[in-house]
């Protein structure tokens, strides 16, 4: 019932810049922290970056300076702006929310079906 949508994923240039987008749908109550992992073929899943509830935000050291997280409430949407990217940013990326469901008691995580991101010449 509640979903979770990535778009943007693509074929890019070193250098250039995609922007992925992740909107939560269903029967939402309310979303606290919202964020982007990525996994790599032989590696390990990572965070990428994450944003509070109340818009804080955090990024893995290999992006910073170069990704932005960040969200629009009203639409239930967190995006994660690429660039100057590198041939290593190349990975699946997933979006990942802690969604309380409408009149739930509680709070899960949810998952993106994740995007490819291709680096390459």
């Amino acid at each position: 019932q509640v979903q979770l949508v990535e778009s943007g994923g693509g074929l890019v240039q070193p250098g250039g810049s995609l922007r992925l987008s992740c909107a939560a749908s269903g029967s939402i109550g309310s979303i606290n922290a919202m964020g982007w992992y990525r996994q790599a073929p032989g590696k390990e899943r990572e965070l990428v970056a994450t944003i509070g509830s109340g818009g804080s935000t955090n990024y893995a050291d290999s992006v910073k300076g170069r990704f932005t997280i960040s969200r629009d409430y009203a639409k239930n949407t967190v995006y994660l702006e690429m660039n100057s990217l590198k041939p290593e940013d190349t990975a699946v990326y997933y979006c990942k929310a802690d969604i309380r469901r409408r009149l739930g008691p509680l709070s899960y995580d949810y998952w993106g079906q994740g995007t490819q991101v291709t680096v390459s010449s």
